[in-house]
């Protein structure tokens, strides 16, 4: 009998039916087929974790992870934003180069910037480079080059910094700003 009442009601406002639309009966959650990744707030230190919602290759939604100790699902207005950051129309997807000497900025790809950093840290690398040091001591290193860290990296991350620029490149001049 109760069950009954309470079905009723569920359905009327009032003593009216409730004016729900198909369409509304059939629409479901906007997740609903989306996949989660786990992931990391990219703006400050505190290292706030997200879920990342993926739905047909696109990202559809980013929110705080309840599961996390660090901020148990919540977000700063910043972190809230992440979605804006990563499907912004409005995005540069270019970079501004200003050649040596010149008085303009030019656009240029992407691709090409990161080419020519590549090129340019070998250049440096090759004309700066010491195996041995004024002792005779083997040193293997350049101090032309130094690496500065952003507040978001992680241990791992810091880690593989270290790895590939000190023991790889040879530079000595490796800092993160979180330990500043």
């Amino acid at each position: 009998m109760f069950r009954q009442v309470l079905n009723v009601l569920s359905n009327h406002v009032g003593a009216v039916p409730n004016p729900i639309s198909a369409g509304t009966r059939q629409a479901g959650a906007r997740l609903r087929g989306a996949t989660v990744t786990n992931s990391i707030c990219p703006y400050c230190a505190v290292g706030c974790a997200q879920l990342v919602y993926v739905k047909d290759g696109k990202i559809v939604d980013i929110e705080g992870s309840y599961d996390s100790p660090v901020n148990g699902g919540t977000l700063c207005p910043k972190g809230a934003a992440t979605l804006q950051l990563a499907v912004n129309p409005h995005r540069l997807k270019t970079v501004q180069y200003r050649a040596p000497f010149s008085d303009r900025w030019e656009e240029r790809p992407l691709d090409w910037a990161m080419e020519r950093i590549a090129q340019l840290v070998k250049k440096t690398r090759d004309e700066s480079f010491e195996e041995v040091g004024e002792d005779g001591v083997p040193v293997m290193r350049t101090h032309a080059i130094g690496h500065f860290g952003g507040a978001t990296l992680d241990n791992e991350e810091n880690y593989l910094i270290k790895k590939l620029f000190s023991g790889g490149l040879g530079i000595v001049g490796v800092e993160n700003q979180a330990r500043i």
